[in-house]
């Protein structure tokens, strides 16, 4: 069956991250500005002829914002997550705890899980996220793909 394609770049921000298990210098906290390509699938477009009205958007962008922008994301496996939320608790970073893991594969997860949820209930279920990309930077990104 044919299906649409659209796609919309969606900032998340500016982040900080530590991979404690990391034997590099990833297990330090470290940031990146992180940058999100959404795919929405329909097979079927809407009353203007469009996948998904990018205008509906803002909400699903203040919540990846919510999410990642100037926020620190620990692991919730992290050994130093107590020390983390302290810092929280002190006003001194945003904690952002993320019970899959902090890695840029388990943030695109993270991104197309929210994106799909949220264009699912935008339309009921016309629209679908077929996958997401996320980059750390413009040398490395993962992507996340429905199956």
């Amino acid at each position: 069956m044919k299906e649409h394609l659209a796609t919309k770049l969606i900032p998340l921000g500016s982040t900080t991250f530590r991979q404690w298990r990391a034997d590099s210098h990833c297990q330090y906290i470290h940031g990146y500005r992180l940058l999100s390509k959404i795919w929405f699938k329909s097979k079927t477009l809407d009353k203007n002829h469009w996948v998904f009205d990018f205008g509906d958007c803002k909400d699903l962008k203040r919540a990846l914002e919510h999410q990642f922008d100037h926020t620190f994301c620990a692991s919730s496996d992290d050994p130093e997550l107590e020390i983390f939320k302290r810092l929280n608790d002190a006003g001194l970073i945003q904690l952002r705890v993320m019970s899959d893991g902090v890695g840029i594969e388990e943030t695109a997860k993270w991104v197309f899980n929210k994106a799909n949820d949220y264009v699912s209930q935008r339309t009921g279920c016309r629209v679908s996220v077929e996958k997401v990309e996320v980059w750390e930077h413009e040398g490395n990104s993962a992507i996340y793909k429905n199956e």
